[in-house]
């Protein structure tokens, strides 16, 4: 299986861009609900946060921040939760948000999900899922309005 790397353009400056990334509102809009928590220094950790059956809220992907400069790039490594398997920690990928100001109000933003660890159960569904989340990031910057990620 492949790397995934994606480009699009957003009708927004890289700093409305990236605090859509990180920030709560844009967070739970675009990433199935969950919120980004922790503070985002390299060398420091991670979770997305979000509901889980019951309405309880579970830890659905967590790891440690290599790269964060705001409305420039944010790199990741990704584990999936505890609650997804039981050698979560084990598994791992990178995900690296790389934004470029493009024009006056515009960003380029190029998202990259690699260096994948044997056998990550994430990987097969990537070039499906990434896709419909960056484009539902675009949409929810651009008209405030979400794609939805139900099927």
């Amino acid at each position: 299986m492949q790397d995934f790397e994606m480009t699009i353009y957003i009708k927004a400056d890289p700093l409305v861009v990236w605090e859509a990334i990180v920030g709560d509102e844009g967070s739970r809009a675009v990433m199935f609900g969950s919120v980004l928590r922790g503070g985002l220094e390299p060398g420091g950790t991670y979770e997305y946060v979000g509901p889980g059956e019951g309405g309880t809220e579970v830890v659905h992907v967590y790891g440690d921040v290599l790269e964060a400069d705001p409305g420039v790039v944010l790199q990741l490594t990704e584990h999936p939760g505890p609650i997804y398997r039981e050698n979560h920690a084990e598994l791992t990928s990178r995900m690296t948000w790389r934004l470029e100001q493009a024009g006056i109000g515009l960003t380029r933003l190029t998202f990259t999900n690699d260096e994948w660890s044997e056998g990550h159960p994430a990987q097969a569904e990537t070039a499906e899922t990434w896709p419909r989340v960056l484009s539902s990031l675009k949409s929810w910057i651009e008209t405030g309005e979400a794609i939805p990620m139900t099927s």
